[in-house]
């Protein structure tokens, strides 16, 4: 009865291992190196990394309230001169107009008008000429240094946010770039319509990229857990039914194998994944959804690319060949290269259980072997 089991789970495995190189080799793509360009293949480790929780919130960049402020003339008069014009920059102390009293005199008494702070001029109220009164506003000067995101967060999210909660923020008119920020206040307001609380970080603006007005993706940490098995999202490929994701080959160039996947938590960067890769899989996190279109690259196929990678024939489902395989006629002969197929498919497990039989003959001759000497024995004694 033993060895039946131990027949019946090694024709298992036999079993198992052919279905596993057949799956390999209808889940395969093989491409050429002018298909991986085209497609612009980049592959990332799977590894475990600290993973964060994040809630997902819209925004716009906006001007700190306290970084604006308005050149103005402390009597009337006429604009002489005129130094700065919108979008110029100035430093503070700068001569940025020079008002001409209407006092008389010859010439006329002037007042220089100089910069409050420096910044970006981003209004201009003036004209050369132009009569002034004290209570006009001739320019708005801005200091950007320093802009805040402000993010709309969803109020049923708001509870788990706090003052120095971290965030990503990505502005989509600056590309990929991606800025690292802390919450430093929340809005004074909730906005009623949307149901949205406002969060605000302040972010570094020294080289002058970020613009007010401009919208703004937040992706707020809620939580992190070590050691979380993921991969980045863009490699996920499927329907949510039946997600899969392609695994560079361990052996042969440019191949990649479709692998279903099991997926747990998600944030903005990375997807957890609980089975189906492996610590170290090479996983395709760019092209991925173009791979998902293509039903074998440069026509190659599993077994031309193991044939040329490791020199010697193999079988169409990409499988070792058997002696008995590679000794069959001309491959030309196809009618004779199925049937030599055929032949060695049922050779294998065929010839495994020969071995096991006649191994299990021998353990039984040797057991009774044994019995009869020790029965001999005490017979003597």
């Amino acid at each position: 009865m033993k060895l039946n089991s131990i027949i019946f789970l090694s024709l298992l495995s036999i079993s198992t291992i052919h279905a596993a190189e057949e799956a390999r080799a209808q889940n395969t793509i093989i491409l050429d190196e002018i298909a991986v360009k085209n497609l612009r293949i980049q592959t990332e480790e799977a590894e475990e990394r600290d993973f964060e929780t994040t809630v997902f919130a819209i925004g716009r960049i906006e001007e700190i309230p306290s970084s604006r402020s308005v050149l103005s003339s402390r009597i009337a008069g006429r604009v002489s001169a005129l130094n700065a014009f919108e979008g110029d920059t100035v430093e503070a102390g700068e001569v940025l107009a020079v008002v001409e009293s209407r006092q008389l005199g010859d010439p006329p008494p002037s007042v220089e008008l100089k910069a409050p702070q420096g910044g970006l001029v981003v209004a201009s109220h003036v004209r050369l000429g132009q009569p002034v009164e004290p209570s006009a506003e001739l320019l708005d000067i801005s200091d950007r240094s320093k802009l805040w995101a402000v993010a709309k967060i969803p109020e049923q999210e708001a509870a788990q946010v706090a003052i120095g909660t971290a965030a990503r923020i990505h502005i989509p008119a600056l590309g990929d770039e991606v800025f690292e920020a802390e919450l430093t206040r929340f809005g004074v307001e909730a906005d009623r319509e949307a149901g949205t609380i406002e969060a605000i970080f302040e972010l570094d603006n020294v080289d002058g990229k970020l613009r007010p007005g401009m919208r703004a993706e937040f992706s707020v940490v809620l939580d992190s857990q070590p050691f979380v098995l993921s991969v980045p999202r863009t490699a996920i490929q499927g329907d949510p039914a039946s997600r899969v994701v392609f695994v560079k080959d361990y052996e042969l160039p440019n191949a990649f194998i479709r692998v279903p996947v099991t997926l747990g938590g998600e944030n903005d960067a990375y997807v957890e994944v609980l089975n189906g890769v492996f610590p170290g899989d090479e996983v395709v996190a760019q092209g991925s959804y173009a791979l998902s279109f293509v039903g074998g690259g440069s026509g190659m196929s599993l077994k031309e690319a193991l044939d040329a990678a490791h020199g010697h024939a193999h079988a169409e489902d990409g499988s070792e060949l058997t002696e008995e395989d590679s000794a069959s006629g001309d491959p030309d002969d196809h009618g004779h290269a199925e049937n030599s197929k055929a032949s060695g498919a049922l050779t294998k497990p065929l010839m495994i259980y020969a071995g096991l039989v006649t191994l299990f003959a021998l353990v039984t001759t040797q057991m009774l072997l044994k019995r009869r000497q020790k029965e001999s024995e005490a017979s003597d004694a």
